[in-house]
């Protein structure tokens, strides 16, 4: 029996409110889910029928709105008096039939009888039924006057370009606009008009004809709208499989329906529409004979069997007096109501064969409660947390125990929670905000909040928060001592009393900042006693050490960040000609790599990456050429093709000009010897001429080009071996490695003839002792490089630079140059990365390798190389492309580097897929219009490179 003061018998009101509630659902289930389904369907359908008309209001808003925009421009054209100035105008009337595929002709009819129709051929029939080329795709009747005043018929066909395929005259084609309906109501008017709804001749389609007079009145533009698309739509739009839906006209014309067999009817060579009593369909036939007022459905009668009826006008067509007319079996309306009453009859029949047992059964088990109970405590015994615990009860013994029992698994739940943050969270402010919420849970407070401090300013600043407002952003430390700190924070945020604060301090006892917990009452500080503060200090030891560590990681990882990002720009320091390449690459490269990572189609849709590897990546693309700090910067910046740390063109014309000088002294000696002055001045200035010419060919051979042809070598040769004297030794104040490359060759007796251009033993520096270790055989190759070694570390040679076929650079140079990428791994590949950074030597280092194994150092292939190596390279390469701050080459455009980068993909150096998200993405013009000039910023056709892929 139950007890009013105490609570209810579990027993009797388990059994009592089964037994009720079962009963009363039982009784109303049935016939209220039967109304409520059947007022709810019918409703529905009244909502559908006016979305249709909506929708079908819309369609036929598309259609028109477009056209009626072309007619109104072409009206402000002026009126053109001969056949060839409208022909001009072929491409406006073309763009407006490629702007609008609902149009069948657009055409132009003048007062003097003249016309111009221009229509689409795409139906196979209408190509064979006008005998046009096989390339046809517009064809153009015109009638126009001829020279003596007569009215000329003439059919030209077009392709999709516009190129007249053929001209056909037409003697018989009689075509007068002037009687024509649209040209007659155009005529009268200054605004467009339309035609009623009919079938066009040509083409069998249903439309109409819009018309509007041109704005100086010598001419009224037409086109034909087909609306054959909202059959389609009606088609579409079926509420069940026996609707019936049509677009009719005032006149009960049909003008759309599903089966436009029924709609266009055939008199002998005529066609017309169908009116509704002809289309064959009883329910629309009647229908439209009631024309219900509205949306809302109507019930009425065919044939003995119910239907619904719905009427929705058309407010687009102006003028037309269009309706929709919606016809709904009532059957298949209703027959989810109906089997919505079958299965509520079902369940109720078997909810109430069970009701009497079920409520004996609950009846017998009322410590059923109790037992659960007892079930959950042995789960938080067996170390089990993560069951929730608690029972909802009505008996006052149970629901107390349930409400203990619930809160003390919480509070150990809490405690779970706050040492998982505090071991898991690598992020300071997300572990304080992971921290700090099952904190305030755990000691019942209502809010908390905990502030970090500021060594910079000297305050206390938020940090974390939780539920609690008002916290202000910072707080002053001022002069108070740390005893005193936590009394002089509640004091400032007027928690006294009512609120508890904790200095945090780190394993120094420097301040880190303090934790605030906000009470319920003011008397709720001294109800918790000393084991509440106690629990509190010990828990922010614990976070204490935890924010220090996570201080310490982070200001760990900001200056490792800082150091990569030193070494970057160093590198871009370092020349004058590449700074910023290191800066610009990893942005790139990040915004091609975001781009993948988003993507959710193709080819990248199920590739991700962790925040750890997204850092790996970063790190990477910022130490990727790391190795250039080994890079000599007279190879990094070689302008000219003899140029070393200086440019060795000013020795070669010092030779120039000691021949010059010569060829003087031989003019003035011979003038000294009596012989013809004559004579030796035309040899004086033949030999001017030709020293001239050929220093010129020398200084433009230095520049370096796309190419040097074996004609161009040879002639350096000619040139080089040209004699000149030199009386000073070349061994004087000269350093001891230059010395050394003299050893073994025996000094020469001054003065001595030497070439004006020579590859000198001395110009040939040897590797010695710093060979570095490339080749693939070599023991001390540990990296798995592949690469050819030159047999000099350098050649100075004047005829061996200067013949350099391509660029400025020498086969030692460019191995230079390659070098780095060597040095970038062997770096990268010392330093002791942590685990998850481990790939960071072979990211950084293989963005000069090739999809088809050809690149360098080491000849990997596709199957060797990660997304993120090929995201590299091709970011290595398009900055390298559109760089503009490069001595030896002019910065290229987008279009250039686009199409460079597409024949390396399709030569298999780059990765095919990666660049067409490149470019499909929009990555390249974005990085363009941050990092290029204006004059780079040209045009690319996306869509045909990514056909060349």
């Amino acid at each position: 029996m139950s007890n009013p003061g105490r609570g209810y018998s579990l027993q009797w009101l388990v059994a009592l409110a089964i037994v009720l509630g079962m009963s009363l659902l039982g009784a109303g289930l049935a016939w209220q889910g039967y109304r409520g389904v059947q007022q709810t369907l019918v409703a529905a359908a009244g909502d559908t029928a006016r979305q249709f008309g909506k929708t079908i209001d819309e369609r036929a808003r598309r259609m028109v709105d477009p056209v009626q925009s072309s007619i109104r421009l072409l009206a402000f054209n002026p009126t053109a008096s001969t056949l060839a100035q409208r022909l001009e105008r072929l491409p406006q009337l073309v763009e407006s039939l490629n702007a609008n595929k609902m149009l069948s002709a657009a055409y132009m009819g003048y007062p003097t009888g003249e016309f111009l129709l221009v229509r689409r051929l795409k139906d196979p029939q209408l190509l064979q039924r006008y005998a046009a080329p096989a390339a046809t795709a517009f064809l153009v009747q015109s009638v126009s006057k001829g020279d003596d005043g007569t009215l000329l018929g003439e059919w030209r066909f077009y392709d999709t370009a516009l190129t007249l395929l053929k001209s056909e005259a037409k003697p018989n084609y009689r075509y007068d606009p002037r009687i024509r309906p649209w040209f007659v109501e155009a005529s009268g008017q200054s605004t467009t008009v339309f035609t009623h709804p009919y079938v066009f001749f040509t083409t069998r389609e249903i439309g109409m004809t819009m018309a509007q007079r041109s704005v100086d009145g010598g001419s009224v533009v037409g086109m034909d709208v087909s609306v054959d698309d909202l059959a389609s739509e009606t088609r579409d739009m079926r509420m069940t499989a026996g609707t019936e839906i049509a677009v009719v006209d005032g006149k009960g014309s049909v003008v759309a329906y599903p089966d436009l067999a029924r709609v266009i009817v055939h008199e002998g060579e005529a066609v017309r529409l169908s009116r509704i009593t002809e289309l064959g369909i009883p329910s629309l036939a009647q229908l439209y004979a009631r024309l219900p007022q509205g949306s809302q459905p109507e019930a009425f009668q065919v044939d003995g069997e119910t239907w619904y009826g719905m009427l929705e006008q058309l407010t687009t067509l102006a003028g037309q007096d269009l309706q929709v007319l919606i016809a709904v079996p009532a059957h298949e309306l209703l027959a989810d109501a109906r089997k919505v009453l079958v299965e509520q009859l079902l369940w109720a029949a078997v909810l109430m064969g069970v009701l009497l047992p079920l409520g004996g059964l609950l009846g017998r088990r009322i410590g059923r409660p109790l037992r659960l109970l007892a079930d959950q405590v042995r789960g938080l015994a067996s170390f089990d947390f993560s069951r929730e615990v608690g029972v909802e009860s009505q008996v006052t013994e149970v629901r107390e125990l349930s409400r203990v029992l619930g809160r003390m698994s919480g509070t150990i739940r809490n405690f779970q929670a706050i040492t998982l943050t505090l071991s898991r969270e690598s992020q300071l402010e997300h572990m304080l905000d992971g921290v700090l919420t099952p904190l305030v849970d755990a000691a019942g407070a209502s809010a908390g909040a905990v502030y970090l401090f500021d060594a910079e300013r000297d305050v206390l600043r938020l940090a974390a928060a939780c539920r609690g407002e008002g916290y202000p952003e910072a707080l002053p430390i001022g002069e108070h001592a740390p005893d005193k700190l936590a009394n002089a924070v509640t004091q400032a945020l007027a928690l006294q009393g009512r609120g508890h604060a904790v200095v945090l301090n780190d394993r120094g006892h420097a301040l880190l900042g303090i934790l605030v917990l906000q009470l319920a009452s003011e008397q709720a500080l001294d109800g918790m006693g000393e084991p509440f503060r106690r629990f509190v200090e010990e828990l922010s030891g614990a976070a204490a050490v935890a924010i220090e560590t996570r201080q310490l990681v982070e200001d760990q990882q900001r200056l490792l960040d800082a150091m990569i990002k030193l070494l970057a720009d160093a590198i871009d320091a370092k020349s004058a000609y590449t700074g910023g390449h290191c800066e610009r690459v990893p942005q790139l490269a990040q915004m091609l790599l975001d781009k993948a990572v988003a993507a959710d189609s193709g080819p990248y849709a199920g590739f991700t990456m962790s925040e750890a590897e997204r850092y790996e990546f970063r790190v990477a693309a910022w130490l990727h050429d790391c190795g250039k700090v080994t890079s000599p910067e007279y190879v990094v910046d070689k302008a000219t093709k003899l140029e070393t740390l200086y440019n060795r063109i000013h020795e070669v014309r010092m030779r120039f000009e000691v021949l010059w000088r010569d060829a003087e002294l031989v003019y003035w000696q011979g003038v000294a010897s009596g012989a013809d002055r004559q004579v030796l001045q035309c040899t004086l200035d033949q030999s001017k001429v030709e020293l001239q010419e050929a220093f010129a060919f020398v200084a433009k051979a230095n520049i370096g080009g796309e190419c040097m042809q074996d004609e161009d070598v040879e002639r350096l040769r000619r040139i080089g071996e040209r004699r000149w004297q030199r009386h000073f030794d070349n061994r004087l104040g000269i350093s001891r490695d230059e010395a050394a490359r003299f050893a073994g060759a025996p000094p020469v007796q001054l003065p001595v003839d030497e070439p004006l251009l020579a590859d000198r033993s001395e110009h040939r520096v040897p590797w010695g002792p710093r060979k570095p270790p490339v080749a693939k055989g070599d023991p001390r190759n540990v990296w798995g490089f592949d690469m050819r070694l030159p047999a000099n570390a350098s050649d100075h040679g004047e005829l061996y630079n200067l013949s350099i076929r391509r660029g400025t650079l020498n086969d030692e140079e460019r191995f230079k140059i390659n070098e780095h990428i060597v040095q970038t791994i062997i770096m990268l590949s010392s330093l002791p990365f942590p685990r998850q950074m481990r790939r960071v030597p072979d990211i950084a280092g293989n963005h000069h390798e090739k999809m088809d194994g050809t690149g360098y150092p080491r000849r990997l292939g596709k199957a060797d190389l990660g997304i993120a190596e090929r995201v590299m390279a091709i970011a290595d390469i398009f900055e390298a492309l559109t760089a503009a701050d490069r001595p030896y080459k002019a910065p290229k455009t987008l279009s250039e580097s686009v199409k460079i980068l597409v024949f390396m993909a399709r030569d298999n150096h780059v990765d095919g897929e990666l660049l067409r998200l490149f470019l499909s993405s929009g990555v390249y013009r974005e990085y363009g219009e941050r990092f290029l000039r204006a004059e780079q910023m040209d045009e690319v056709d996306v869509g045909y490179w990514l056909q060349q892929i």
